[in-house]
């Protein structure tokens, strides 16, 4: 993140405070007006479609990032709970300016796989949020249905399973979406994700070894 700090010291100033509320409540305020009045179909007026964007409706460049990820009134308010819990955690902890910057790579990654695919999403942007506050606070517990008590890095450990999945088998679409969209992630802890993976492995190799020295002591 060497380049992240050498941005920060010439732009540092220049960021949104407090983005993720700002994001929120916008995500708030066109469920709302799309409950309201159907008709205008303002989500489609705002989602990222390429061709539209070429015609020059350029506002989806930004807008799209407004758009809900449900449709259930229930479901929005547990998301935008949710994502403002990760949002403004990630905002304390590396301030307003990088975590803007980790925000905008995420959305330049999402235009990008608009411009291959033809359509845009936010979903990837959320989730690269997730697999940061999971990688910086992986111990962090959360109830999975209000029951089950989950840490984050198991969560985060199964939607990386599902991305994987989609990498695989998916179509090129979905691939050219995931690897774009989820970009931010990998050029903010890149480096350390494939750190951890190589110590947990060194780990599990250490633990075979030691489990089967131990069997070999009581045979």
């Amino acid at each position: 993140m060497k380049w992240v700090y050498r941005l920060e010291r010439k732009f540092g100033r220049y960021y949104i405070p407090r983005l993720m509320l700002v994001i929120i409540v916008g995500q708030a305020m066109v469920f709302l007006a799309s409950q309201l009045s159907p008709a205008i179909q303002l989500m489609n007026r705002l989602s990222l479609f390429w061709p539209e964007v070429m015609r020059g409706e350029v506002w989806r460049l930004v807008t799209f990032i407004f758009i809900p990820q449900t449709t259930s009134p229930f479901g929005l308010i547990l998301s935008l709970y949710f994502y403002y819990l990760i949002g403004n955690t990630l905002e304390n902890t590396w301030g307003g300016f990088r975590f803007n910057v980790y925000y905008l790579c995420g959305m330049l990654g999402a235009i990008f796989a608009a411009a291959v695919t033809g359509y845009g999403t936010g979903y990837y942007i959320n989730l690269s949020l997730f697999f940061a506050f999971a990688m910086l606070y992986p111990d962090f517990g959360v109830l999975l249905f209000f029951i089950i008590p989950v840490k984050m890095k198991y969560l985060a450990l199964v939607s990386g399973a599902l991305c994987l999945i989609d990498l695989l088998f998916g179509s090129w679409s979905a691939r050219a979406a995931i690897v774009l969209s989820l970009a931010n992630f990998l050029l903010f802890f890149g480096g350390d994700f494939l750190d951890t993976l190589r110590r947990q492995l060194r780990y599990s190799r250490t633990r075979r070894a030691w489990r089967g020295q131990n069997w070999d002591n009581r045979r």
